[in-house]
């Protein structure tokens, strides 16, 4: 028997260091070829690393949510055969290397890209039973020790919650007791869940879950965080009378929706984006502010803040200017839809030049958004609301809604910012002025 040592493999792209997300595996687990041992995040999407080998684990070299080293130790295996380190160094204890240690293994692990799993369709109550009973008799309902931290998803974290169910009771039929859809579902099954009563619906709770900012959850927070600390931020609010702009929509889905598909508002006021940073290509930029270099893009490569079970994602229209609605409509929620399920490419959330969010029906009277760094915009989409308005004296029921907009003081002038809104407003409000070049 030998020893077969797997490094952090490189990704490629110049990354020097990735965290752990989670693993799939414990030590004394036995594991075949091309098995995913573990997951781990770079800046953009989250990546499955498959063993090589078949073997038994004998160490892991780190936590989930730890950040490490390209090139350190990632995993220790028993295999068949001399293995790849010698006796002296298999004695040793896996510990990180730094960012430039060589690897052992003879050829990188393959590495599969994804960008974090969102959540499976609720299972039905029937479904649930049917997972209960294949589980219950195999599956001890003993909580954990005291200490020892539940091992599931962001989806199955996020519908336990959704539930009122503490995953620390819950048992996990996964790889290293990992939690699964399917225990969540017997859990529930076997009535599991206390349900509240009038007896003690006003008792007091003292619970307390600490839940680890990791995987993609950490990269959002640390962009954020980034963002605000380096662009000074101003907001600009402006309110849209889209009810000429409705009607449109309303009448080109009727002539169209059933051969080209139905238009939401966002293709319209997407072309209304691009054809105002034709007159303010200071808006349409990425500012490197260690370079103290400002870029501004003939191209419109729109950034669509999207939120999805693995949490934000910003899927990017690229060369907007180029489509026509249908087709930046189709291209965002064929977008949406990879980001949704968890197919999105890295080259499919980076590269935006500006970007839109909206929250749909949730999106609020006035909002602040933080800009995507590093760009210099944002434009955020608040709900559309039908109120009374005064036009040529009358008092008439219009459609109205807020855009909410933030901009990066450092470039952009709160002029400059204010005339592009007008001018984005203007072509809303005049719909037929976005067919006009």
């Amino acid at each position: 028997m030998g020893i077969h040592v797997i490094k952090m493999p490189d990704i490629g792209e110049g990354i020097a260091e990735v965290e752990l997300v989670a693993w799939n595996v414990k030590v004394g687990d036995m594991i075949t070829e091309d098995q995913v041992m573990a997951d781990v995040m770079t800046d953009k999407a989250t990546i499955e690393i498959p063993s090589p080998v078949h073997g038994k684990v004998l160490a892991l070299g780190g936590a989930a949510g730890q950040v490490m080293a390209v090139g350190s130790e990632l995993i220790r295996i028993e295999v068949e055969g001399a293995g790849n380190v010698d006796a002296n160094a298999a004695a040793a204890a896996p510990t990180p290397a730094p960012a430039k240690a060589e690897p052992v293994t003879t050829a990188p692990a393959p590495v599969v890209e994804k960008p974090a799993a969102p959540a499976p369709a609720k299972a039905p109550v029937a479904a649930a039973a049917t997972s209960a009973a294949k589980t219950s008799s195999s599956v001890p309902s003993a909580a954990r020790a005291s200490g020892e931290k539940p091992i599931a998803s962001p989806a199955v974290r996020r519908r336990a919650w959704d539930l009122g169910v503490e995953l620390q009771f819950v048992p996990g039929t996964g790889a290293a007791g990992r939690i699964t859809q399917d225990d969540l579902d017997a859990y529930v099954a076997r009535g599991s869940v206390p349900i509240a009563s009038g007896g003690n619906s006003y008792r007091e709770l003292h619970e307390e879950t600490a839940i680890p900012v990791i995987g993609l959850r950490r990269k959002i927070a640390q962009k954020m965080q980034d963002a605000k600390r380096r662009i000074p931020h101003f907001s600009y609010v402006e309110e849209v009378d889209v009810t000429e702009l409705e009607a449109l929509r309303t009448q080109l889905n009727q002539k169209w929706g059933k051969e080209r598909g139905k238009l939401s508002l966002l293709p319209l006021l997407m072309r209304a984006v691009v054809l105002a940073v034709r007159d303010y290509p200071q808006i349409n930029a990425r500012y490197d502010d260690e370079a103290g270099v400002v870029t501004q893009f003939a191209a419109v490569h729109l950034g669509i803040a999207a939120q999805t079970p693995a949490g934000l994602m910003v899927p990017v229209v690229r060369h907007a200017e180029a489509r026509d609605l249908w087709g930046n409509a189709n291209e965002m929620g064929r977008l949406a839809e990879a980001a949704r399920i968890g197919k999105a490419t890295r080259e499919e959330l980076s590269g935006s030049t500006i970007t839109i969010s909206s929250l749909g029906a949730l999106g609020g009277i006035v909002s602040t958004p933080v800009i995507n760094s590093p760009e210099v915009a944002i434009i955020g989409v608040n709900k559309m609301v039908e109120r009374p308005m005064i036009r040529n004296g009358q008092v008439v029921a219009r459609k109205m809604m807020n855009l909410s907009s933030s901009f990066d003081h450092r470039v952009v002038d709160g002029m400059d910012a204010a005339q592009f809104i007008q001018t984005i407003r203007g072509y809303l409000e005049c719909p037929a002025t976005l067919f006009i070049e």
